[in-house]
């Protein structure tokens, strides 16, 4: 691709945007929704590689006079479904205000419109989750989920969590978590620990499900994170249907480095966390490594 490879990034003149925004609000004023593509480009969105082609931006604020789009866009009080393209998160909080629904879309190449198409009309029901966490701002990098406990001790005048949280995404279905499941309970040794429950799509449309297992190991020589992703299953369920998703811990999935920076498996307990995202856990349990 052409620009892939374009040295110089030339920044689009303000009238200009100013102009064609005006003109977005007298088309959107006929209209009944408004689909707001908005986001980054493989020109905002890059890194360096010499030195006459410049690398990423300091801010992740949306490039030029997007955020006024939005607000002339909400200003139609119209509702706004947004389609976000990204090489990285964007600070969005001002887009999550006022657009009904965000649908991100990274880079979809050239079948962009036909999976975009599919998703608004609902012939297909989104089950996408985040592999990142999206900060609220550049203030807030770096934003994880499997930080240390002493990390995160606060911002002034603001919150120290994610805009939206590693593993999350909306569905057009709703699914229920239950019956977990952990054998053994207690292990003489890092034998194999099996964690089951059962999903149940317990709303009107068929639709997959990201089911997301994290484990915290409660006490430890050295200090852990307070939860770490240790598995995952993307699962398909029809209205009403139910099915169990299995995991199998094996010892790689309770090692840790302790401080000679040895491999081990230390005695104790862990906790075990399944659910919809790394915020949305709905089953808890723990298992003992003698």
């Amino acid at each position: 691709g052409g620009s892939w490879g374009q040295d110089e990034v030339v920044p689009s003149d303000p009238d200009e945007d100013r102009r064609m925004i005006r003109e977005a609000v007298q088309v959107a004023e006929r209209a009944d929704v408004i689909l707001l593509a908005i986001g980054d480009n493989e020109q905002t969105s890059r890194e360096a590689y010499a030195a006459n082609h410049m690398g990423d931006r300091t801010t992740l604020d949306l490039f030029g006079r997007q955020d006024e789009l939005v607000d002339a866009m909400a200003a139609t009080g119209k509702p706004i479904v947004a389609l976000l393209f990204s090489g990285r998160p964007a600070s969005i909080t001002n887009l999550v205000e006022k657009a009904g629904a965000i649908l991100e879309l990274w880079y979809l190449g050239q079948e962009t419109g036909r999976a975009v198409a599919d998703v608004l009309f609902g012939d297909v029901t989104p089950g996408g989750k985040l592999p990142i966490s999206i900060p609220r701002s550049v203030g807030h990098v770096p934003a994880y989920y499997n930080y240390k406990p002493s990390a995160r001790r606060g911002y002034l005048f603001d919150t120290v969590e994610p805009l939206f949280p590693f593993g999350f995404g909306l569905s057009y279905t709703s699914f229920e978590y239950s019956d977990l499941r952990i054998e053994p309970l207690v292990s003489n040794g890092p034998g194999t620990v099996t964690v089951s429950c059962r999903i149940r799509n317990t709303g009107p449309r068929p639709g997959h499900e990201v089911v997301q297992l994290y484990l915290k190991d409660i006490l430890a020589s050295v200090a852990r994170p307070v939860m770490e992703l240790k598995g995952f299953e993307r699962i398909y369920l029809p209205p009403g249907r139910d099915t169990v998703v299995t995991f199998r811990l094996g010892r790689e999935a309770l090692e840790m480095l302790d401080a000679s920076m040895n491999r081990v498996v230390e005695p104790g307990s862990f906790r075990v966390m399944v659910g919809a995202s790394s915020k949305d856990i709905r089953l808890r349990g723990e298992f003992t490594v003698r």
